[in-house]
């Protein structure tokens, strides 16, 4: 199979991989962002914090997001150094973070022994104007490599802002879920036939998206929920992208 999925603790998992096993590193970690007050971080889960009170969609919640921000950085330079040993010399890491998060984030990379190579943007186009404000709709994506990158390995020339709006209706299957026409692109850092891991991988968008593009995947999400939601899209893509010579009759 072009990928592996493993419902479980992220660190744990990624603990047992070999040395050198993947190309890139595409991940989506909880911000843990949006608290002005220690009282607003503890007490408000990713449901409340990341969809409106209005929201049609009934999503499930997620763990990992009521860490303060020195707590944040010493977990993800932790798991940024665990995904640091699995990457191949050349390849590379892409993070996805808000405008809060972003220092800490650029921080905690290097700290892990990534070269730090610069950040990447995300416009949202749908997002909501606000009175007497700038609109909040851009996200970023760090992105840095394990030492030096041969460009004759994977020749591509690749654009540093991205605009997609985020999935909705029926097609909106986790609550911070990013569209995969983003992620198509993203992927392409990765060589073709690459392997690339996401250990936040929440409904398998970053998956998805490697599948349609030719590169394996490997993926761990920590909830049950939505690791059975990635389960069944990453299945699901594998059947929609076979072809005759993928397929060996047996008699």
């Amino acid at each position: 199979m072009p990928f592996s999925l493993h419902q479980g603790d992220a660190l744990a998992v990624l603990a047992g991989l070999p040395d050198g096993c993947v190309d890139s590193v595409i991940t989506d970690p909880p911000y843990n962002s949006g608290g002005r007050t220690a009282k607003e971080r503890t007490t408000r889960s990713a449901k409340q914090k990341y969809t409106s009170a209005d929201s049609k969609n009934d999503l499930a919640d997620f763990t990992g997001e009521n860490m303060d921000q020195r707590s944040y950085a010493f977990w993800l330079t932790q798991i940024m150094t665990e995904a640091h040993r699995l990457t191949k010399a050349g390849g590379t890491a892409l993070l996805f973070t808000d405008w809060r998060q972003l220092p800490t984030t650029t921080d905690a990379i290097q700290a892990a022994g990534w070269l730090w190579r610069g950040v990447l943007a995300w416009h949202k186009p749908q997002a909501r104007p606000q009175r007497g404000r700038f609109t909040q709709n851009c996200e970023f994506i760090v992105w840095a490599s394990k030492g030096a990158i041969d460009g004759s390995r994977n020749p591509v020339y690749l654009p540093g802002m991205y605009s997609a709006s985020q999935p909705s209706g029926s097609k909106r299957r986790h609550i911070t879920q990013k569209p995969v026409e983003v992620m198509r692109e993203l992927v392409k850092i990765s060589p073709e036939g690459g392997t690339i891991l996401d250990f936040c991988a929440g409904s398998g968008s970053t998956g998805v998206a490697a599948l349609l593009e030719g590169r394996d995947f490997i993926g761990v999400e920590k909830t049950e929920h939505y690791a059975s939601i990635a389960a069944d899209r990453l299945t699901e893509t594998i059947r929609a992208t076979l072809t005759k010579d993928d397929v060996v009759l047996a008699t």
